[in-house]
């Protein structure tokens, strides 16, 4: 069975390998990118199975347009994929909404140019998937993945202004959790070296 039509059996199975060895390659990270929009390692997983077979789907239609431009383009694959798997199932979709939700935040207390302590990249990756999944999703696109305002309006189907404030929604929770977070240690260091 080829896996792309037109191509003969050599080209096919040197293709097959390349995949394989961008999958390989790249497939932890992808994996950690699926697991910041859904929050769910097995939803994750899902996610970047779905992106891959759309990669190997559509890679006779990449166009190389320099070095990483490959990583660039399954990127963007794996990111509508999560977005798609997102809308799609019911129990991510009734979640993924843009409205007043939050009355605990007080957006005054955000400090954009707050100073944070050192969190481990697991640390900090658990509070994101904390957040609740609009607040996530525009944090995922505006700080994660370098998309604009105005984008990340036309892929959500919102305004940009709705865009904005859930990121400043979602800078002022989690700069709240990682103020517990370093009370807490804080707490936990001083009860232990009163033992």
């Amino acid at each position: 069975m080829r896996i792309f039509p037109g191509r003969n059996k050599e080209e096919s199975l040197n293709t097959l390998e390349e995949i394989r060895d961008l999958y390989d390659r790249l497939a932890p990270g992808f994996l950690g990118l699926c697991y910041r929009y859904c929050g769910n390692h097995e939803d994750a997983e899902d996610i970047m199975h779905d992106g891959f077979l759309n990669i190997i789907r559509n890679f006779d239609r990449f166009k190389p347009r320099g070095e990483g431009s490959i990583e660039a383009w399954m990127k963007k694959i794996m990111i509508n994929t999560a977005l798609k798997y997102l809308r799609d199932n019911v129990k991510y979709k009734r979640l993924l909404f843009f409205g007043p939700d939050d009355g605990d935040l007080n957006l005054m207390d955000y400090n954009e140019n707050g100073s944070y302590p050192d969190l481990s990249k697991e640390q900090l990756l658990h509070l994101i998937t904390e957040l609740p999944l609009g607040y996530r999703t525009v944090f995922n696109f505006y700080v994660m993945e370098d998309y604009s305002h105005k984008e990340i309006a036309h892929l959500l189907n919102c305004s940009e202004n709705t865009s904005k404030s859930q990121l400043a929604k979602a800078r002022a929770r989690l700069q709240k959790r990682i103020k517990e977070l370093v009370k807490n240690t804080e707490y936990e260091q001083s009860t232990a070296s009163i033992r």
